[in-house]
């Protein structure tokens, strides 16, 4: 009979490792969260010592709700860098740096531990999914014999041009210049003829003066890297971006596109994750039940991006003229150089300020008529899957790409990158939240919204894919495992 330390070295043992930001690390819990009701894995979830520390702090409710799982864990390794760095938008170069040349030692030594070296006496990990801005853990991984499963927490369709990088130079349409028409169309990246314009490319595009741009090569390197893993995780649908599906499984024949991870999370559980490294101010909710239908405009710019003061007020000035409601996240980093223009905002009767907000819970919420918000992918799908219009001003990264599938594929909202001005802000706003132009946004995004549920429900496209997920985690550790 085989005994039970036998039984316990088979045992299918999941590690998931996301990029130690606060979206990544959300996104890829949802799918721990998911995975973990599949049956049959063991799920050590790895964060960096820096944000279990957060993540335990501000989000106790959700840590020990996955701590009471007899086959769930929370891990965590040190990124590097000292407690009292930040882990800011503008750091984030050094802090991929600093995991690749620090956090190397400690990563291989959690991978080696096992049975009786291991701190719980788990079996060894058979299988590891790892978040696709960090392939050289990938590379570490899979050189031990553990099988790994790429998960980019971006769009499909920022992946595809990031992958494009070398496209786009070889064809003339990278770099160019600061003076440039940035309405030029860029013609190189499949699919996306119709529609991309220099305005439209990761910040880092524009930025480049150079062929060579080491961010660039950066960029365009670690994207590619995923095709040495033995599958992509995509946080999408068919029905939010099917035509770059269609496109990037010449380049990953295995894909799984299991979003919106928030629904789907629902859909198999009845209930979602959302875990903070903020402190959430539910009273919110509270006030937001005070508030008639439809007449609120959420303002989120997200856990990462920064405005000046002079932006700031800009807004203050075209929210307040709009005459409609504001809830507003302003992080205490939220504006650069002070809090003066903060407390010119505060003494507004119809803005309401909180420092974060439990999102997913603001944006279900019947008062709500539309979402101000920077375009990261997280905010996109789940503004998308709640059926609210958004107005768009993205920042940075992959939120120009995803702005322009807002504005101009999906159409469910506005797109007002590189402008920040009152006059535009109230226009944006009295749009999406009044007359037939709202009307048509609430129509397109409500149809959008069922879609969404539909593929995570039960025999929807990213169901299935979720459901294919499982069965091949579960092939890939029987092969580890008998290796």
């Amino acid at each position: 009979m085989e005994s039970a330390k036998e039984k316990l070295k088979q045992e299918a043992h999941l590690l998931i490792f996301p990029f130690p930001l606060q979206g990544h690390i959300n996104t890829m819990l949802r799918l721990a969260d998911a995975l973990s009701f599949a049956g049959g894995l063991r799920i050590s979830f790895l964060n960096t010592d820096h944000n279990h520390r957060l993540l335990s702090f501000f989000s106790p409710s959700q840590y020990s709700r996955f701590s009471l799982r007899s086959k769930f864990r929370f891990l965590s390794i040190p990124d590097g860098l000292p407690d009292d760095k930040p882990r800011s938008v503008n750091q984030v170069i050094e802090l991929v740096i600093s995991l690749r040349t620090r956090s190397m030692d400690s990563f291989r030594e959690l991978l080696l531990a096992s049975g009786e070296r291991d701190p719980d006496g788990w079996p060894p990990v058979t299988c590891f999914i790892v978040d696709g801005a960090m392939p050289f853990f990938m590379d570490t991984a899979q050189a031990l014999g553990i099988p790994a499963i790429v998960f980019r927490t971006i769009s499909a369709s920022s992946l595809w041009v990031y992958l494009h990088i070398p496209h786009m130079i070889e064809a003339g349409e990278l770099p160019f210049s600061g003076d440039a028409d940035l309405d030029e169309p860029i013609k190189s990246v499949p699919a996306m003829e119709s529609f991309l314009r220099r305005r439209d490319l990761p910040s880092i595009c524009r930025q480049a003066t150079k062929a060579e741009d080491e961010v660039l090569q950066l960029f365009a390197n670690i994207s590619a890297s995923a095709t040495r893993s033995k599958g992509l995780i995509l946080n999408t649908s068919n029905c939010l971006e099917a035509p770059i599906l269609s496109q990037t499984h010449s380049l990953f024949p295995i894909t799984y596109a299991v979003g919106p991870l928030h629904s789907l999370v629902e859909s198999i559980t009845s209930s979602s994750v959302s875990a903070s490294l903020l402190a959430e101010d539910r009273s919110v909710l509270i006030w937001l039940d005070a508030q008639p239908d439809r007449s609120v405009a959420y303002v989120s710019f997200g856990s990462l991006a920064q405005l000046t003061g002079e932006e700031f007020l800009e807004f203050r000035h075209g929210f307040v003229n709009s005459g409609h409601r504001f809830l507003w996240v302003v992080r205490p980093d939220l504006v650069a150089g002070g809090t003066a223009a903060v407390e010119m905002v505060e003494s507004e009767e119809r803005v309401r300020l909180v420092a974060w907000a439990p999102q997913e819970e603001v944006l279900r919420h019947r008062a709500v008529g539309c979402f101000i918000t920077h375009s990261g992918w997280n905010s996109t799908v789940e503004s998308a899957a709640t059926g609210v219009p958004m107005v768009c001003w993205p920042r940075a990264w992959d939120q120009l790409v995803n702005s322009r599938l807002v504005g101009e594929v999906w159409k469910v909202g506005l797109d007002m990158k590189d402008v920040c001005r009152r006059e535009l802000v109230e226009r944006m706003v009295r749009a999406a939240m009044e007359g037939e132009k709202a009307v048509e946004l609430r129509h397109v995004a409500a149809e959008m919204a069922v879609e969404i549920g539909r593929s995570v429900g039960e025999g929807g496209d990213s169901r299935l894919d979720f459901e294919r997920l499982v069965r091949d985690i579960l092939s890939l550790s029987l092969c580890a495992s008998t290796a």
